[in-house]
């Protein structure tokens, strides 16, 4: 099973935003990924993070994976616990489930922002915080 851990930046809200992943096989770094993606919301960067590590895990052929977010917003919505209300968020709230109905075994959780470091300074640099 893979461990992902994903993170999504804003420079405002809206503003410039960044996402950030880290993919983890047997406690190995297998991928990161990190990447500017215009004027958005941050909750916007947290589920496009979310997808981008789907997509390269799908691509890399594997069928499990637990995914660590410090979104509470994104993981209660995936889990089913929260409605989507927001209209922008709702087709990035279905390809997510979409991209996950591919996989055998899929577990997101909450994590504090403090064990996410790595995939939020990707998502940070990629949003222009850090150069």
């Amino acid at each position: 099973m893979l461990t992902v851990y994903t993170d999504g930046a804003s420079i405002g809200n809206p503003g410039k935003v960044g996402i950030g992943y880290v993919i983890y096989e047997n406690d190995k770094i297998i991928k990161e990924g990190s990447v500017y993606l215009g004027v958005q919301t941050n909750n916007f960067a947290e589920y496009m993070a979310l997808v981008f590590a789907l997509i390269d895990v799908i691509g890399m052929g594997k069928k499990e994976c637990q995914v660590f977010a410090d979104s509470q917003l994104l993981c209660e919505q995936i889990n089913g616990n929260y409605k989507v209300k927001n209209n922008n968020i709702f087709p990035l709230f279905v390809l997510a489930k979409t991209l996950i109905g591919q996989l055998d075994k899929f577990k997101i959780s909450h994590i504090g922002r403090e064990k996410n470091k790595e995939a939020d300074k990707l998502s940070k640099k990629a949003a222009g915080f850090l150069v």
